[in-house]
């Protein structure tokens, strides 16, 4: 890669991340540490707004911003492979507004590479044949909207056995495993973190009152339970039997 197409790449992961460590990015663009820092260095001096130090991370600084990117035939292909998989298991909403997002990066894009990306012979089947159903798709948007609200919900749950509890919860995030959505979760009732699947609850409300939202607390939030979870070992773990 020649290194002026590697300092575009740099700032394009740095704008991308909240805070992105030089290991990660050395990691991503194939190179040493310290040729990242050597980059950044070079960056900071051309006057991009490169935010932090070495052994913290890198952040880009507010107000800066480049020209709209251009994808390679490859890279558009990938988009319409991505949305295509992922919309029988999104949401409706997700699902249209992933349609209409594809649609606006398509429409800039050179007619040849349009073309080539569009007639991508690789599908997904419909909802109802990957057992995405109606039902398990509305559930995922009420999950979203508490998520981005940190709104406590109320549900009512089965677990494999049938038998059926009601649980207060602080829903921190959604996982996909292949078959079926899982809701991560700090579950009230338990003061722990547990993870429910998204066919199984029959009942998903919003509680209200002044008690309904919270607030991230050390030991409860999303990054905890990641931290927690054993990569070979989440599903069997975490999910309730």
């Amino acid at each position: 890669m020649r290194r002026a197409d590697r300092l575009f790449q740099l700032v394009q992961l740095i704008r991308g991340r909240r805070l992105s460590t030089a290991a990660w990015l050395a990691q991503r663009l194939a190179v040493s540490e310290r040729t990242v820092y050597r980059d950044v260095a070079d960056l900071q001096h051309q006057g991009v707004p490169i935010e932090g130090e070495a052994g913290v991370g890198y952040r880009l600084g507010a107000g800066f911003d480049l020209p709209p990117l251009m994808f390679s035939a490859d890279e558009a292909q990938a988009l319409v492979a991505s949305v295509r998989l992922a919309q029988p298991w999104l949401d409706p909403a997700m699902a249209a507004e992933a349609e209409m997002a594809l649609g606006r990066v398509l429409s800039v894009l050179p007619r040849g590479t349009r073309a080539a990306a569009q007639s991508l012979a690789l599908y997904a089947p419909p909802a109802e044949a990957t057992g995405a159903s109606e039902a398990v798709r509305i559930t995922l948007h009420t999950l979203r909207q508490a998520i981005d609200g940190r709104t406590r919900l109320r549900i009512q749950y089965a677990d494999g056995q049938g038998q059926a509890t009601e649980r207060v919860l602080r829903p921190l995030g959604c996982f996909y495993w292949g078959k079926v959505w899982t809701l991560a979760a700090w579950c009230e009732l338990r003061n722990d973190f547990r993870s429910f699947r998204l066919d199984r609850m029959f009942g998903v409300t919003p509680c209200e009152g002044p008690h309904a939202r919270f607030k991230d607390e050390t030991g409860r939030t999303l990054a905890d339970f990641l931290r927690q979870a054993v990569p070979n070992d989440v599903h069997a773990r975490w999910v309730q039997r």
